[in-house]
C-alpha cells in the first residue's frame, strides 16, 4: 500500500476538520461544461465525500478509512483507484477529481480512466493546486515534507494532459486553485 493511501486510512477520523468546504462555483461552473443531463456522477479520489455531497455524486477512494465516512454520510462508495476505475466504458456523465490529482501515481493514467467511463457529452472536472503559483510551490513542499510522492501541475500542464486523453480541456479557473475541464466530444 502507498503511503499516501494509508496516511488517509490514518486520517480519515479527522480529515474533514482541517480541509476546507468544497468550492461550489467552481463545481457549477466545471459542470456546466457537459453537453448532456447529468444523472450519475462519481468522484474519484473522493475520500470521506466532502466534494460528493454537494453534487451527489459516488465516491472512488483506495482508502478505506475515507470510504466509510462517505458512507457514513450516505453515499454510495466503491474502493478503487484512479488509473483502473471499476466503472463500465461511457458509464458517468461527470467525473470529479477535487483536490486529489496529484496523488495520483500515474496521472495520464487517471486521466484517461476517467475519459474511457465518461458518457459522450460528459465532463472531467479537475479542482486542483497549480504548483506555478507562490502558495502551489510551498505545499508541494510541504506534501513531500510528510512524505506523500505528490505531483502538482500547472495548469497548462492540466489541460494538455486532458486533451492527451482525448477530451476537449476547456479552463474554467486559473490561479492557486485552478478547475479545468475536459468535455468527452
Amino acid at each position: 500500500m502507498r503511503w499516501d493511501v494509508a496516511a488517509f486510512d490514518v486520517f480519515a477520523p479527522v480529515y474533514d476538520l482541517f480541509m476546507p468546504a468544497a468550492d461550489r462555483t467552481a463545481l457549477r461552473k466545471g459542470l456546466a461544461c457537459a453537453d448532456r443531463e447529468l444523472e450519475r456522477c462519481v468522484e474519484v479520489g473522493g475520500g470521506s465525500g466532502r466534494v460528493a455531497r454537494e453534487v451527489g455524486a459516488a465516491v472512488v477512494d483506495p482508502a478505506r478509512g475515507m470510504l466509510e465516512r462517505a458512507r457514513a454520510r450516505g453515499l454510495e462508495t466503491v474502493q478503487g483507484s484512479g488509473e483502473a476505475l471499476p466503472l463500465a466504458d461511457e458509464s458517468v456523465d461527470a467525473v470529479l477529481v477535487v483536490d486529489a490529482l496529484h496523488h495520483f501515481p500515474d496521472q495520464a493514467a487517471a486521466l484517461a480512466e476517467a475519459a474511457r467511463v465518461l458518457a459522450p457529452g460528459g465532463v472531467l472536472v479537475v479542482r486542483e493546486f497549480d504548483r506555478s503559483t507562490r502558495r502551489g510551490r510551498w505545499l508541494a513542499r510541504s506534501e513531500r515534507l510528510v512524505g506523500f510522492d505528490s505531483q502538482f501541475l500547472t495548469a497548462a500542464e492540466l489541460e494538455e494532459g486532458i486533451d492527451r486523453a482525448g477530451l476537449d480541456a476547456r479552463p474554467v479557473e486559473y490561479g492557486f486553485g485552478m478547475t479545468v475541464v475536459g468535455v468527452k466530444v
